[in-house]
Order: structure tokens, then C-alpha cells, then sequence
């Protein structure tokens, strides 16, 4: 059998596994079949007898309007992709300031997953403030040693552990790219549940960049999309890029409906899921603690948003295998998918907590943790 064969068949055996599971901490984005997808568009609070959209017009148009709201900005474009979007986002500032180079971190999504689509399709070029694992300081970007027009933040840093700065980390690092007279950019794909961690509202966070482009997906459960919002002519400008790019779609009302369910349904709960990730992470932490695992590490130790990662020395595939054996036999899902994403001999996994995950308590995770260390082979993997 070949590889991709193989990895095709572990996925639907996942899959099916996470379906039938009765215990779980999250939805995989995998698990809803296409009836229960659209099923869900009816709970979007929109009338289903208005229109639909033409070229982003009726429900599309709507969504922007309430996108803008949420966020306090004068105005919002639908985009198809994130993609696309902040592609659009920067080569528009990079023109406004007349400079091509973008400062963000290696760790942001263009520069991992677009493949190299900000210099091949956009013609720009990047400066890393830094190439820790972790958010700039606003002293690495006040002392970058060539002038950049833009500065992106990805608030918070996935692949570095969901990681955002302090409130007062944020306020230093916008004023930091104000005096080198640079406009800021937030890639704010998950910037929905960053309010409980900076302790502050939704337009107070988004009113310190000049754009912002938020995902409908990642948090919310939508099918597709994202948006940009910011200032009305800037705005105006992205939706002339995105008719260039092909993003100007004849319908795409199933995508906007879903968006619009999500923020219903899914944005006020977004706080609960944070305090609940700070409670399974440390139930997490102190059962790892009390087991025969040699080493173990939540990062970070206190989530910042509802997700965090999960450290172990072992092999991705026997974890992984460790995680669908269990869901199998035992109905619970603790984790999913781990990656070899880091030093040899360690593996990563991230933990997502949603509405499902609420009804666990620190003894539930604890009881799950020590099901899944005893289908792991005894002795971790030579680091």
C-alpha cells in the first residue's frame, strides 16, 4: 500500500473514530457530513426569504455590515480566503507607503502556508523582527535594521502555541511601527477569542491596527471566508484587488449564512472556551505529572485563547495511533493528530477547546490522560 493510500486510510479511520466518539474536548472541522452542514446554514439569523447575493450584495453584504459592527471599523469585504485577503492587505499598504517589504514573524501563515505567495504573486519581500518562538517585542521592531512599510501581527501566533502579547506588549508594538512610520496589519484569524487575554473588547483590540482580517472557520465553525476590515476608501480598495484576484464570486451565500451562524452561535461562547482550556491544560499538566511518562509539557502553561499545544517525547505516529485507539475503544477523544513539529524525538499536538469540552472537570481529563498513556509503548522515542 502506498503512502498516500495509507495516510487516506488512517484519516477515515480518524475520522470515523471522532464520529462516534460520546466524550470529546472539540468538533473536528473533519467530522460534520455535508447534510449536517447544511443544516446548520438555517440557524444563521438572517431571513431566509431576502435575498441571496449577486457578486456579494444581499446576505454577503449583510455580513460585512455586521463584521464592521463587532469589530468597530468603518467597513468590512468578504473574501473567500484568508489567503487572499491578507495578500490583498499588504500589497495595498506596501503601495500606500510606498515601501515593498512587510515586517512579520517566520512563524506567520504567509510565510509557512502560501507558498511564498507574498514575493511570487505580490512582489513583496519580509524582515523578521525576530525568529524566536514567540511574539516580537516592541524593541526588536523599533530597531529592525532596514525601513519596512508594513507591520503584521498575527495575534495570536499559532504555530508558536496561540501565543499573544500583553495588552500593554500590543499598545508598545503599534507605537513601535507608528514612529517608523509603517502601517500595522493584524492577522487576526483568531483574533475572536483574544479578548478575555487582553481584557478588552472586540473594537478596542481591532481599533489599533489600520486592517484587520478576521477568519470565519478557525474559531467560529463556518465553512469558508474571512473578511477585512478597516478604514471605508481602504476597504474600498481591497474589493477592486479582490476582483482581480478572482474573489469576486457570483454566489456565495452558503459560505456568508454559515459566518453569520458562527458569530451567533459560537463568538459569546468564545470566553467560556478560554476559561476552560486554562482548566484542562493544567489538569492536563498534573496528569502527565503522575504518570509513567518521562516528560511532558503544556505550552503555554496558561492558554492564552482556547487552544494550546501539548509536548511529548514520542513518536507522532504512535501517539497518534495511542489517541485512535482510544476513541475507538473508549468513545472519549482526548487528542488527535500529532506532528514530529519540532526538536527530534518530541512530537506536538494541539488541543482545541469548544462546546463539547465544557462539561469536562480536572478528574475527567485526568482519567483520560492515564487511559491513553497505557496504549503507549512503555519507553519514549530516542531523542
Amino acid at each position: 500500500m502506498s503512502d498516500d493510500s495509507e495516510e487516506t486510510e488512517r484519516t477515515e479511520r480518524l475520522v470515523a473514530a471522532w464520529r462516534g466518539a460520546g466524550r470529546r474536548l472539540s468538533r473536528s472541522l473533519l467530522e460534520p457530513t455535508v447534510g449536517e452542514l447544511l443544516a446548520s446554514l438555517s440557524e444563521a439569523p438572517y431571513d431566509m426569504d431576502g435575498p441571496a447575493d449577486v457578486y456579494g450584495d444581499g446576505v454577503v453584504a449583510a455580513l460585512e455590515r455586521r463584521v464592521a459592527e463587532l469589530l468597530g471599523t468603518q467597513d468590512a469585504a468578504f473574501f473567500p480566503s484568508g489567503t487572499m485577503a491578507q495578500q490583498i492587505a499588504l500589497r495595498c499598504w506596501a503601495a500606500r507607503t510606498g515601501n515593498p517589504a512587510v515586517a512579520l514573524h517566520p512563524m506567520s501563515h504567509p510565510e509557512r502556508w502560501e507558498g511564498e505567495a507574498l514575493s511570487t504573486v505580490s512582489g513583496l519581500r519580509v524582515v523578521h523582527p525576530t525568529t524566536e518562538a514567540r511574539q516580537p517585542s516592541p524593541a526588536e521592531v523599533a530597531s529592525l535594521r532596514e525601513p519596512f512599510g508594513t507591520l503584521m501581527l498575527e495575534l495570536p501566533l499559532r504555530d508558536a502555541g496561540f501565543l499573544l502579547p500583553t495588552w500593554e506588549e500590543l499598545e508598545a508594538l503599534v507605537d513601535a511601527a507608528r514612529e517608523r512610520e509603517a502601517a500595522v496589519h493584524f492577522d487576526g484569524a483568531r483574533l475572536w477569542e483574544s479578548t478575555v487575554h487582553f481584557g478588552r473588547p472586540l473594537p478596542e483590540i481591532a481599533g489599533l491596527a489600520d486592517s484587520v482580517y478576521v477568519s470565519f472557520y478557525k474559531s467560529l465553525g463556518g465553512l469558508s471566508g474571512a473578511a477585512l476590515a478597516g478604514s471605508r476608501d481602504f476597504v474600498e480598495e481591497t474589493r477592486v484587488w479582490r476582483h482581480r484576484y478572482g474573489g469576486q464570486i457570483f454566489r456565495q451565500f452558503p459560505q456568508a449564512l454559515s459566518a453569520l451562524a458562527g458569530l451567533e452561535r459560537e463568538l459569546p461562547r468564545l470566553p467560556s472556551y478560554v476559561a476552560q482550556a486554562r482548566v484542562v491544560a493544567g489538569a492536563l499538566s498534573s496528569a502527565f505529572a503522575r504518570s509513567a511518562v518521562p516528560w511532558a509539557r503544556i505550552h503555554p502553561e496558561e492558554p492564552h485563547t482556547h487552544q494550546f499545544q501539548v509536548w511529548l517525547p514520542y513518536d507522532a505516529d504512535r501517539l497518534t495511533e495511542a489517541g485512535l485507539r482510544q476513541a475507538e475503544e473508549t468513545g472519549t477523544v482526548l487528542f488527535r493528530r500529532w506532528s514530529p513539529d519540532g526538536p527530534p524525538g518530541l512530537a506536538v499536538t494541539e488541543v482545541e477547546i469548544t462546546e463539547p469540552g465544557l462539561s469536562w472537570t480536572a478528574s475527567d481529563v485526568s482519567q483520560a490522560v492515564a487511559d491513553f498513556v497505557t496504549r503507549l509503548d512503555p519507553s519514549p522515542t530516542d531523542a
